[in-house]
């Protein structure tokens, strides 16, 4: 019985926060998010701790947290994704909508669909030289649909 009265109290306390944000279209390549989701969730300045869930609902695309300053970084990783993952490799089936088309589902499926950052009084707390990219791998891609949802207190 106290866990169940634990419980009403501490989600009595939590905030919950879901809101969809449409990207514009980019380039393809990384490109540093971090700034458009933070102005997009003002509500996180309310949070003294809690959790920022980034998801992305494409399968061509992806999500992924690494270096905010340099943006060399930024080439190196379409640089290497592409080597990783050619386009117009003689296996590939799925080509309905052009040679980037499978590469992009593999690129995606390699960095993944979310992400999730720490809430420190009102901030994400990442590290000094971190931030969010949005991984786009299509040549055509039109903008994308990101949930965020912030919890906590």
């Amino acid at each position: 019985m106290g866990n169940a009265v634990n419980f009403v109290l501490i989600s009595q306390l939590m905030k919950f926060y879901q809101k969809e944000l449409r990207l514009k279209p980019y380039a393809r390549g990384f490109h540093l998010i971090t700034d458009t989701v933070v102005e997009a969730l003002p509500e996180l300045t309310n949070m003294k701790i809690g959790s920022l869930q980034v998801f992305i609902k494409h399968t061509s695309a992806g999500l992924t947290i690494n270096e905010n300053a340099d943006p060399t970084v930024r080439m190196d990783f379409e640089s290497h994704f592409n080597e990783m993952v050619p386009e117009n490799a003689p296996y590939y089936i799925h080509t309905y909508e052009g040679p980037d088309d499978m590469p992009a589902h593999i690129k995606a499926s390699l960095l993944g669909s979310s992400v999730q950052i720490p809430i420190t009084d009102g901030r994400l707390n990442l590290g000094i030289w971190q931030g969010i990219y949005l991984c786009e791998h299509r040549d055509h891609a039109s903008g994308r649909t990101l949930v965020l949802t912030a919890f906590g207190s």
